[in-house]
Parts: structure tokens; sequence; C-alpha cells
């Protein structure tokens, strides 16, 4: 669920001197959180795919070049699935429990930079988790059943403590017959927007839609999570997909939405519109009609999986490796959504047999994106120019396959 190893609608997008790997053999409840020096690490998970192991965590202070293997190094994550967040300069490890509650851990980096556990606590399972504010907002969403409330927790980031609740009747949400799916959550102003995609979640085709050419976006204010409206419109497909943000704010505070058009019914592609982006303008809740970025077309007729946004309208795409469809090898590209123009990365891999997508990070200048590139001849960390489209590759990792990158300070 965390690669896009086998591209599928629903499946889960989941991201100098020579570097000697070094290791976190350590207890990782040693040592206290650090007070600040200004150092940067950066944190790369990898997974060896071995059942009921989840990521490896590996620290290094440079990612551009050398390697990191997994063999007697780095802290090993347990269960088989987990996610990540970064907020408040600390690293939040969300085990997916398949229903059942799961671990969260949080971590800092002590004076020596270190991963230092500050926090171990149970939560629901959860299905969307973002950054709002000094919180963590995780909404646990039914999918069939009987069951329709949708839970949503806050979690302060400073306690480590879920502070506040709320719910939301996902069919009341839909108001057509099906029931909202929340794809995502993104802090827009003071405001959450939810983006959210209608599915009949009839225990048969959970995920099919009747409605494969409409686009929603929740409204709720914060932190008392109360629902002020839904954007809607019906020029694309829902935004973003399952376990995948669709939904980004820019410097000005205007949104982006993406959308890959890839409703289904019966496990058939039913979107007729195309894969694209939309706007919301800062301080609105209505699509900017005046605005429509239509991907699919300028790419070739190659359809969105998943977006990174890096700086002044530039975003990382990956793309769907077959025209028109919803699967294929993964293929990378930046978009810049103020001019509408659209470029293939150059230098990449020709294979990639996966890319991070949810977990990536960007460069210190704003200019580049940092993803994890997963090939059949070996895994690196490649450096993604916003500008000019071109793919630098960097560090090696080893033993095991990148699921995700992130940074922090110490």
């Amino acid at each position: 669920m965390k690669r896009i190893s086998k591209i599928a609608v629903f499946s889960a997008l989941i991201a100098f001197t020579s570097f000697s790997c070094e290791s976190n053999s350590d207890s990782p409840d040693s040592g206290t959180p650090s007070t600040g020096t200004g150092k940067t690490k950066y944190i790369i998970t990898a997974t060896t795919g071995a059942v009921g192991i989840a990521d490896y965590l590996l620290t290094a202070d440079d990612i551009t070049t050398g390697s990191i293997t997994t063999a007697g190094n780095g802290l090993e994550q347990d269960g088989s699935y987990r996610y990540y967040i970064t907020n408040q300069n600390k690293f939040f490890s969300l085990l997916y429990g398949q229903g059942n509650p799961g671990a969260v851990t949080s971590y800092a980096l002590s004076e020596e930079g270190k991963l230092v556990k500050t926090s171990n606590f149970q939560a629901e399972t959860v299905h969307v988790f973002a950054a709002v504010n000094k919180d963590i907002l995780t909404i646990k969403v039914p999918r069939s059943g009987a069951a329709s409330i949708a839970s949503m927790y806050k979690i302060d980031t400073e306690k480590s403590l879920i502070v506040g609740e709320a719910q939301q009747d996902t069919k009341k949400l839909a108001g057509n017959g099906e029931r909202a799916f929340f794809t995502w959550a993104t802090q827009v102003g003071e405001k959450v927007f939810m983006p959210y995609m209608s599915i009949k979640g009839d225990g048969v085709d959970n995920f099919g839609t009747a409605n494969p050419d409409s686009t929603w976006v929740a409204v709720y204010n914060y932190p008392e999570l109360k629902l002020e409206k839904v954007i809607k419109d019906n020029r694309t497909s829902y935004l973003g997909a399952y376990f995948t943000n669709g939904l980004i704010q820019d410097e000005n505070g205007d949104a982006y939405g993406f959308s890959g058009a890839i409703a289904t019914s019966n496990a058939v592609l039913t979107s007729t519109k195309p894969s694209a982006v939309v706007k919301i303008k800062k301080g609105t809740t209505e699509f900017d009609q005046s605005y429509f970025f239509n991907v699919q077309e300028k790419s070739g007729g190659y359809k969105i999986a998943s977006s990174t946004y890096i700086s002044k309208g530039k975003v990382l795409l990956l793309m769907y490796g077959n025209p028109g469809k919803n699967s294929g090898a993964v293929k990378l590209a930046i978009a810049d959504v103020y001019n509408q123009t659209f470029t293939w990365v150059t230098n990449v891999p020709a294979t990639l047999t996966s890319a991070t997508s949810r977990y990536n990070i960007v460069t210190e200048d704003g200019n580049s994106a940092v993803l994890g590139i997963n090939t059949p001849d070996g895994n690196w960390i490649y450096t993604i120019n916003g500008t000019t489209a071109v793919a630098t590759r960097g560090m090696k990792v080893e033993g095991g396959q990148i699921t995700a990158i992130a940074k922090l300070k110490y």
C-alpha cells in the first residue's frame, strides 16, 4: 500500500562527501531531544518485504552521495504497514492495524543527531493523516456495511495525545445514495479542506461509483471540525485517490486540486473527463471556473497518479505509465500550475519498479523535490529540479526498497 510498484486505481500510493553508514543499534529511547543546533538529519525508510516486518528507519547527514544499508543498521519498525508524517520537528510513525487499533510512535533527534523515541500510544487505524497547525489530524473512514460515520481525531504533537474528536456521516455528506470516502485533508488558510470520492460501499464493488465525473471538497472549520460547505465541480473527477493527497496550497494561499480521473465501476474505468488540475482562489470556497489545466491533454494522454508540491507553482507529478489508464510503471513529470506547462523528467532510470509518492521532501532552496526511486538494478534517492525537470541521482539504499524520505532539525 505504500508504493506504486503495482499501480492500480485504489492501491495506496504511497516518496558533500562520501557517506559511511552509521549504526542506530543503540536503544531509540536513549538520549533526550535536541534543543536546537540548526543541523539537518534525513530519515530514510526502507522495507525488506519480509512478512510481518515494516520499514527500517535509517538516518543520514547527506543523501546526495554514497550508500546506506538496512543490514545491521537502523531501527526496525513493528507491524506490516507503517505510515509517516512530520510536524513540529517530530517524526511520527503510524501503524496500519488492518482495522484494529495501531501504535503511533513519535521520534525526535537528540543533540548528537540520533533518533529518540519520544512517545508511543495506541490510536485507531486511520486512512487520512495530515498536519494542521501544531496538530496531526487523522480520520478513520468506513468503506462498507452499516457503518457510515467517519471519525476525526486531533493529535497534539507536543503532548502526543488525542485532544479532540469529531464525526461525519459519510452517507449524509455524499447525499447521492452512495457514501463519501475522504482521500486526504489539507490545511488551507485557517480551514481544513477534505476532498472525497463518492463510493458505493456495497461490499461487492466498495470503491466503485455511479458518479465518476464529479469533484467534491468538504470544508471544515478548525479546531471544531464543523462542516461548513461542500465545494463541487463537474469538469473532472475526484481529487487524489485512496491514501493519496490531491490538494495543495501554494505560497499565495491558493489551492490546487489534482485529479487522476480514475473512477471505476466493477473495476472498469468509467471516468469520461480528463485528468486535470483545478483551482480554488485564496479566501474562497468555490472552484475557479476560469482555471482548468488539462494535464491529460498536455501529457499526451497520461493520467496523474500523485503529486508533490515544490514551490512557485512547480509540482512533481507521478503519472500512470499507460496512456488513458490507471496502470503501468510510473513516469515522472514536472507541471507548472501557474503557466499550465508539462515537462517529462529526464535522467531517470528507464524502468521504475516504484517511487515514493506521499513521503517526499523539498530541498532547502525550495527548488527541487527529493524522492526514492526503486528499480530492478537498485534503489536510489533522486533530486528532481523543479525548473529544469532534470533528475540527479544521490545516495544508494541497499537491503530494502525506499518507502519514505523525511528530514528533521537538531
